[in-house]
């Protein structure tokens, strides 16, 4: 990836860690390993990292320490803790809003990767196409991936599975 490359990572927290962690084979991403492979592979500047947040005491503490420490902006969604357990983090219309508020505004970013396997961000990933702004969808496991991407071509979607990049960003 060229030096020059000035893109903007989003990633959908609970959707990867679900889909690595609770999908056979299940395998668990090292954060700052997957946030050099963002970097080299994809010229990844920014990397945001989107959570659902409980205020629960220290039961995710270490979970936002790593994520900061590998290099990622920590982006909650706010829930309390009587819907803990009964609903996800639902950060899809949080990063949606974050997108396409960058590209209303004209911010200075070359292209988006978002890493989630969600159809909730097809419509997202066909204007972002159309723009020109739309580098790849990283799918957690590309065979649990919604159907929705199957009309999208190949340069736009990677498998963080396959075998050469999981060696790369496994713990």
């Amino acid at each position: 990836m060229s030096d020059t490359a000035n893109n903007i990572a989003y990633i959908d927290g609970q959707n990867l860690h679900l889909g690595t962690t609770k999908r056979d084979p299940s395998w668990e991403v090292d954060l700052a390993r997957f946030r050099v492979f963002l970097e080299e592979r994809y010229g990844v500047k920014k990397a945001y990292y989107y959570l659902g947040y409980v205020q629960d005491g220290d039961t995710y503490q270490r979970l936002y320490e790593e994520v900061q420490a590998a290099g990622f902006m920590l982006v909650f969604r706010e829930h309390n803790s009587s819907m803990k357990g009964t609903k996800k983090g639902n950060v899809d219309a949080d990063i949606i809003f974050s997108v396409m508020k960058r590209v209303y505004m004209k911010e200075d970013f070359n292209k988006v990767i978002l890493v989630s396997g969600d159809g909730d961000y097809k419509q997202l990933v066909d204007l972002l196409i159309e723009e020109g702004k739309f580098e790849k969808i990283l799918f957690p496991k590309q065979r649990y991936a919604s159907s929705l991407y199957k009309a999208i071509t190949r340069k736009y979607f990677a498998d963080l599975s396959n075998v050469a990049t999981l060696n790369k960003i496994k713990k």
